[in-house]
């Protein structure tokens, strides 16, 4: 048996009885079953539908997100989850490179590693060297002026954890980050890069070996091993190239407002949800949710 999800934008609550019956109607479906009114719906299905991308195509150009899923097995015991545009609002080097007046040509490089364009870790070094000088102390400004959550991070984290699963948190990015991600969203482990610093002020350089794609898958499988379950157990969320490995890697990977070259691989695609999104692709109400 499949599962049929349909869900919009919290913040725009416009998901209709109309529509979710009436695509209920069309692939045969069961009763539809109301996960958050307005909100996100979902309701089984006896086979894949043949024309499930189309009619993505169609929901998509009306705010709506949908996925079709196995039932089984769909609710996970781990969440491994990439920060930047993805837990966090933004990307923490291009806010750094920001502060050092190079921000437009950072946030160039970034966007073509992010689309695959360029290979991530030379993208990275980079990067780093067009941050030599900078005080290490602006880490801690940019996160208390600069970075916002996504919204949802909290509810997904914690419900997860609630239900016995396992969240880890493993960026591209800098170590200097994710420990304070990871300490304000609940998650029990994180691993990202770690920026080098000479005298208080950062060196442009970056600790070898630089955690990319493969470090990412290697996370993945190493964290499941450690806590005795399997990656079919895991649902993975990110938005980058880098991400790739890990989301087909996981039992479920979700693209979450993803590059395009990354939605294109991946069967899950969030494109108008927040991150309480993955929630209901696992079958969880709102009513089921924690809040921190």
């Amino acid at each position: 048996m499949y599962v049929a999800t349909l869900l919009v934008n919290p913040a725009k609550p416009t998901l209709d009885r109309t529509t979710v019956e009436a695509l209920r109607n069309a692939w045969g479906g069961g009763d539809a079953i109301w996960l958050n009114p307005g909100i996100a719906a979902e309701f089984a299905l006896p086979a894949m539908p043949e024309n499930r991308w189309q009619v993505w195509d169609d929901l998509q150009a009306r705010g709506i997100d949908m996925a079709v899923q196995l039932a089984e097995g769909r609710r996970k015991r781990m969440l491994l989850a990439d920060m930047d545009s993805t837990m966090i609002a933004q990307e923490c080097i291009d806010e750094l490179a920001d502060m050092a007046g190079v921000g437009a040509h950072v946030a160039g490089i970034t966007a073509r590693a992010m689309n695959g364009e360029l290979e991530f870790e030379d993208a990275l070094r980079e990067r780093v060297a067009l941050l030599k000088g900078l005080p290490e102390s602006i880490i801690a400004q940019v996160f208390a002026e600069r970075i916002t959550f996504t919204p949802g991070g909290p509810e997904l984290v914690a419900t997860m954890r609630a239900h016995g699963g396992h969240a880890a948190l493993v960026s591209g990015g800098f170590t200097a980050f994710t420990e304070r991600v990871a300490a304000r969203l609940g998650f029990d482990e994180h691993r990202a890069n770690r920026l080098e610093a000479v005298n208080g002020q950062l060196s442009g350089q970056v600790a070898e070996p630089i955690l990319g794609r493969a470090a990412k898958v290697a996370a993945l499988e190493e964290i499941t091993a450690r806590l005795g379950i399997t990656p079919a157990e895991v649902m993975a969320v990110g938005d980058g190239a880098n991400d790739l490995g890990m989301l087909s890697r996981a039992g479920a990977g979700v693209a979450l407002h993803a590059k395009p070259v990354v939605a294109a691989e991946c069967d899950l695609r969030i494109m108008h949800g927040d991150l309480t999104a993955l929630l209901y692709l696992q079958g969880y109400a709102a009513a089921d949710f924690v809040n921190m």
